[in-house]
C-alpha cells in the first residue's frame, strides 16, 4: 500500500518530531577555556559577594538561575538569549511577575508557580528580553524560602538585578579578552 500524499494532522504533528537537523559544531580548547574562566569569575563574584555581604546580613545574591546566565553569556555570548538587553531585561521582567504572582496566588504554590513562569515568558516576549534564565528566576520568586519572600519586590533589585549586572560585567570583560569574541554583539 502506498502512503497517501496528503499525510493526515496527526501524522504531520509527529513527523515535526522526527528531527533531522545537525548537532552544533565542536569548540576549540580555547573557547572552553575562555568560557569556563567567565563562568567561574563571573559566578565567583556573585558568590563571594554573596559570602561577604549578604549572608551575614541572612540575605541571599546567588540564585539558581544565574547558572544558566553563565552558560549563555560566557558560553554562548553571541546568542541573541546572551544579549545585555536579554540578561538585565529578562530577570528583571521576570522577577517583577514572580513575584506579584506569589503574591497574589501564593497559597495555591502549584497555580503560582504555572502563572509566574508562563508569564514570565510572554512579558519577556512582549518587551523583547527572552532569557531563558528568566522563567527560573520567576519561579525562584514562588518556590524560595520564607526569607526570600519577605524581601518582596526588593527581590528585584537585589538578588536579581545586582547579580544580573556583575555576571553582565564580567561578561563584557573576559568575553573581549578572549581573542575572536565581542560581547555584547547588541547592547539594548
Amino acid at each position: 500500500m502506498s502512503e497517501s500524499p496528503h499525510p493526515s494532522p496527526l501524522r504531520r504533528y509527529l513527523q515535526k518530531m522526527q528531527g533531522g537537523g545537525q548537532i552544533p559544531p565542536a569548540v576549540n580548547s580555547a573557547e572552553v577555556f575562555w568560557s569556563w574562566l567567565g563562568a567561574v569569575l563571573g559566578i565567583g563574584l556573585v558568590a563571594f559577594l554573596d559570602a561577604r555581604f549578604f549572608a551575614p546580613a541572612d540575605w541571599s545574591l546567588l540564585i539558581g538561575s544565574f547558572g544558566a546566565s553563565a552558560v549563555l553569556i560566557y558560553g554562548a555570548p553571541n546568542s541573541p538569549l546572551a544579549q545585555p538587553r536579554n540578561l538585565i531585561g529578562g530577570h528583571l521582567v521576570s522577577a517583577v511577575v514572580g513575584v506579584m504572582l506569589f503574591q497574589w496566588t501564593g497559597n495555591i504554590p502549584w497555580l503560582a508557580a504555572a502563572l509566574a513562569v508562563s508569564l514570565a515568558i510572554a512579558c519577556m516576549h512582549l518587551t523583547r528580553t527572552l532569557h531563558p534564565p528568566g522563567g527560573a528566576t520567576a519561579l525562584i520568586a514562588v518556590i524560595g524560602s520564607e526569607r526570600l519572600h519577605h524581601l518582596g519586590y526588593s527581590y528585584v533589585l537585589a538578588p536579581v538585578g545586582l547579580g544580573a549586572l556583575c555576571l553582565l560585567l564580567v561578561a563584557v570583560l573576559i568575553n573581549n579578552l578572549a581573542p575572536g569574541r565581542r560581547y555584547p554583539v547588541v547592547w539594548w
